[in-house]
């Protein structure tokens, strides 16, 4: 049944779309061309941006991509709420010699243009997050030859995206740097430890739907994609791996961070977006996390500003350190060395496990 994902690249490898400049058409390409499947994040750009990037990955390979969405998301917080926020973080303006940012941005991410576009001009994949699309949406993709596939982080969410007509999901563990593709950002469930493992999450995804999976969530080596596949996932989804390649455009700052004694661990935090997302543990996270409130995008447009003027200050104390929770094995590895790295861990892996054990039967 997996069969049209696993024909789109050579190995099992999903480069992960990370919004906010890490995915580009640089890392996608170099992805794709050393055997993986390379991703656009579309997120936080405009639906001319995303295109011209389509266009820039076009011209650097001939492999199948994809391209990701965010689906939009309605208002969860009163503008009381926000405002009490932005006074709270007027002291990082001030110390980074800024302004707090325009919460009244675009709520929808340009979701209906960037559609239209990608319906227009085809691409081999498209992949949505924060949500499930119509099923009217997912057949206008199926009609052009489009592959969809739907980020889950629960089985009912998996079973919401089958019956809407996706071709796969991607399955997104609580060990996942970045945000969470929650279908509904619930702020009663924060603190609560309700986030499954992507082991637990990926077995009870697999008996609830048919459709293939991508396991995504603290990957990070080849015997990691083993496991995962030996659990029943078609491919392995991957992102804080490709962060630390030369390819991203991840800032050398958040790079850096990845491996610095300085950064422990890493939570799941509303402090810069008002989404729960999981990244490094920094001064700005810990001083404002416990009162962020959910309000994204609000939040996000509000800290936007900040996040800026900290990385020109070469702050990483008060940027956003999106990372997964196997960060600390991040290897500054050409993204297509590291497909090819992954691909032979995978291997050797896959072998060890076919091998019998010593004693047992042959």
């Amino acid at each position: 049944m997996s069969t049209a994902l696993t024909d789109l690249c050579r190995h099992p490898i999903v480069q992960a779309p990370m919004a906010g400049g890490g995915s580009g058409p640089e890392l996608a390409a170099a992805v794709c061309g050393a055997g993986g499947l390379g991703f656009l994040a579309a997120g936080y750009k405009t639906a001319d941006g995303m295109y011209q990037e389509i266009k820039q990955l076009r011209s650097l390979t001939g492999r199948p991509f994809g391209v990701n969405l965010f689906m939009p998301q309605p208002s969860l917080a009163d503008g009381s709420v926000v405002e009490a926020y932005r006074e709270q973080l007027a002291g990082e303006a001030t110390w980074y010699e800024t302004e707090l940012g325009d919460t009244d941005g675009p709520v929808d991410d340009g979701y209906e243009a960037k559609l239209a576009i990608l319906r227009d001009d085809p691409v081999p994949v498209v992949s949505f997050t924060f949500g499930c699309p119509s099923r009217a949406v997912l057949d206008s993709f199926a009609a052009v030859g489009t592959y969809t596939v739907v980020t889950v982080t629960t089985a009912a969410e998996a079973q919401a995206a089958q019956w809407s007509g996706a071709d796969a999901v991607c399955v997104q563990g609580v060990e996942a740097g970045g945000h969470q593709g929650t279908h509904r950002d619930d702020p009663h469930a924060d603190g609560t430890g309700s986030g499954l493992g992507l082991l637990a999450l990926l077995g009870q995804v697999r008996e609830a739907v048919q459709i293939p999976v991508i396991a995504a969530g603290g990957l990070m080596r080849g015997a990691q994609i083993a496991a995962v596949l030996a659990a029943g996932a078609s491919m392995a989804q991957l992102g804080t791996a490709f962060l630390a390649t030369p390819e991203s455009g991840a800032n050398p700052l958040h790079k850096q961070a990845l491996t610095n004694p300085l950064f422990t661990h890493t939570e799941l935090t509303r402090a810069f977006s008002g989404r729960p997302a999981r990244g490094l543990v920094n001064r700005f996270l810990r001083e404002h996390g416990p009162y962020a409130p959910a309000a994204y995008p609000a939040v996000h447009y509000l800290t936007s500003t900040v996040r800026k003027a900290a990385a020109k200050a070469g702050d990483a104390q008060g940027m956003n350190l999106w990372a997964g929770q196997g960060h600390r094995l991040a290897r500054e590895l050409p993204a297509g060395q590291l497909v090819d790295v992954l691909a032979v861990e995978l291997d050797a892996a896959r072998a060890a496990l076919s091998r019998p054990r010593a004693g047992g039967a042959a």
